[in-house]
């Protein structure tokens, strides 16, 4: 199933697409059991008349950084022992269509395709064979980075957390398996980053009971787990899609900041 969250005229819902339906949920996805009996509203919508929204609300977004090998080699930095956690704001958080906006004076920003991981229910100390208990499913995500004060800072959350910076989307795609999906981004159409989940150093399981132990997740958080090789500048004018299989493309425009 793909899971949206979307407004129509006034209203923010969620939802489940079918087509070219959106058959709206009477709560929310985090409300209920993973048994599969969503309780819908009976009310549907054209997908024709709606806008896309994140489609989750995360309270934080666990990210990865080095999780394929190639990106390190790119990056010139050696690969962790561990998992490199670090987190990005909510506040830098938008969904479909919504633009990247660019930091004034910024000299290099960045895109990184990633895999989301969207947790469903509270999640503590889990086990690893147990992950997928906590798991709602999967969605796209990039993390926009300023490379230039990633550099500068030697820790990763000012050139991170700008809003903007942390497009998810279409969907949370709650059928998908995580471990060998294509994973790209693609900048003005042109294929920039191409690789496979299964070529992650640290996998999705290994990675929610790392993680938990760590801190609680909290429903609708992400995990973001890790860009493969082939960053590069974003600049203003620009489209980016971060395009998962069996997921969908998440799509922004990129913009100079007005202020």
């Amino acid at each position: 199933m793909k899971i949206i969250r979307f407004q129509s005229k006034d209203e923010i819902s969620y939802g489940l697409v079918d087509g070219e339906k959106v058959y709206t949920y009477a709560e929310t996805p985090f409300d209920l059991t993973f048994s599969g009996n969503f309780k819908l509203s009976g009310q549907s919508i054209s997908t024709a008349d709606i806008r896309l929204l994140p489609p989750c609300q995360p309270s934080k977004i666990v990210c990865l950084g080095l999780n394929y090998r190639p990106h390190s080699d790119e990056l010139k930095m050696k690969l962790p022992d561990l998992p490199l956690l670090f987190i990005k704001p909510s506040t830098a958080v938008i969904g479909p269509d919504d633009n990247i906006v660019l930091p004034p004076g910024s000299a290099r920003i960045d895109y990184e395709c990633e895999l989301g991981v969207v947790i469903g229910k509270t999640a503590r100390n889990v086990k690893e064979s147990e992950f997928a208990e906590y798991v709602l499913g999967y969605s796209c995500f990039n993390d926009v980075t300023d490379r230039i004060a990633q550099s500068h800072d030697g820790q990763w959350t000012r050139s991170k957390s700008h809003d903007t910076f942390a497009p998810l989307g279409p969907c949370i795609d709650t059928m998908v398996e995580p471990f060998n999906l294509k994973i790209e981004t693609r900048l003005n159409g042109k294929v920039m980053q191409s690789d496979y989940t299964s070529n992650l150093i640290f996998p999705v399981p290994y990675l929610v009971s790392f993680i938990s132990h760590c801190m609680t997740l909290l429903p609708g958080d992400v995990i973001a787990t890790g860009t493969p090789a082939g960053i590069g500048p974003l600049n203003a004018g620009d489209i980016v899609e971060v395009i998962i299989e069996k997921i969908g493309t998440l799509r922004n425009h990129v913009v100079a900041s007005s202020k």
